[in-house]
């Protein structure tokens, strides 16, 4: 699956840039710029990855729904959700409605 590929490598990521900062990145000197800077990169990327595994609960939690026949469908009023909106949201478990309401 192509969301578990971008987590694998953000991940490999993520561990290349811990493995290759030197021990003045590691420094809690609030004044060294570079270490600022792959800090910066590092939260960033750990965001990403976060997202991305979001994503992945929210898709996996879907095709769940899809083998137990209830796709498509709220689960706040159990009406249907309109196409349109799982073309846009393919994961959405609510209508538009109820997600207003959220």
């Amino acid at each position: 699956m192509r969301l578990l590929g971008l987590i694998e490598d953000y991940e490999q990521e993520l561990e290349d840039a811990r493995l290759s900062e030197s021990s003045s990145d590691r420094s809690p000197d609030p004044g060294n710029a570079e270490a600022s800077s792959t800090k910066l990169e590092y939260a960033k990327e750990l965001s990403i990855e976060q997202n991305t595994l979001d994503l992945l609960g929210k898709v996996e939690r879907a095709l769940e729904m899809v083998r137990a026949g209830s796709y498509g469908i709220c689960e706040s009023c159990g009406k249907s959700i309109p196409l349109n909106r799982l073309d846009v949201l393919p994961y959405a478990t609510h209508c538009i409605d109820c997600a207003r309401k959220a």
